[in-house]
């Protein structure tokens, strides 16, 4: 199955008070390879962004003034989404707004499009309880590179969230675009016949040997005779 990355950024925190999706960011993840198949919108919302939510992305109302609205780009969201297991970091969040967004289109949940939605900070959750799971925190944790995220972007937050997601699962330590590269979970290790090698026998010297006795009769003696080397001599304990 398809795993797309998904990532949106809106003008508040409540779509069911009216506020509306202002970005959208899908990274693809096809046999644990980045395919570069991704999409990015920004949108329309017909509305001012919050304050608060404006230092959080950094968008600006005059930015999206000509952006396309919703509606626009629906079909060709839903087609690239179909049948695809969707991965978002807080997953309830998102899908709330897509599922504003498509309500008032007249059109039905986003569950009837994808196969499979997943929320990567629950699992987040689950594999580090009692910690910060956010997705700062979890490039920290697991080494992903984080630098270049000064605000939040849709696109930008989708690709992060795919490098953790396969750190999470214990696929590979980095994702690469080039396609050629392959990941390592998908490398075949070749097995090696040992009995094609003739392994050289090495015998301890003279010093080697003495040592050895030695260490031997120092152990003999703090054991009063009983070591397993004299009992196997003698057959019975002293």
């Amino acid at each position: 199955m398809r795993q797309i990355f998904l990532d949106t950024e809106t003008t508040g925190l409540s779509a069911e008070n009216g506020d509306r999706i202002i970005e959208i960011g899908c990274v693809e993840l096809v046999a644990r390879k980045l395919t570069g198949n991704n999409k990015h919108f920004y949108l329309n919302p017909g509305r001012d962004s919050h304050e608060d939510a404006l230092k959080v992305h950094g968008i600006s109302n005059e930015f999206l003034k000509d952006k396309p609205k919703f509606p626009a780009v629906v079909d060709e969201l839903l087609e690239y989404l179909r049948g695809a297991e969707i991965i978002i970091h807080n997953a309830p969040f998102d899908i709330s707004f897509l599922n504003k967004e498509l309500e008032l289109i007249g059109q039905q949940p986003i569950r009837h499009c994808v196969g499979k939605v997943t929320d990567s900070l629950m699992m987040a959750k689950e594999m580090f309880p009692g910690k910060r799971n956010s997705l700062d925190a979890l490039c920290d944790r697991l080494e992903v590179d984080n630098s270049g995220r000064t605000l939040h972007g849709a696109l930008l937050d989708a690709e992060l969230l795919a490098d953790v997601y396969i750190n999470l699962t214990r696929g590979q330590n980095s994702l690469m675009m080039d396609a050629g590269t392959a990941a390592q979970n998908d490398i075949a290790v070749p097995v090696v016949d040992l009995s094609l090698f003739t392994l050289p026998l090495l015998m301890a010297n003279e010093h080697e040997l003495a040592d050895h006795d030695k260490l031997l009769a120092d152990i003999d003696k703090s054991s009063k005779g009983k070591t397993i080397w004299r009992v196997l001599e003698t057959g019975h304990i002293d």
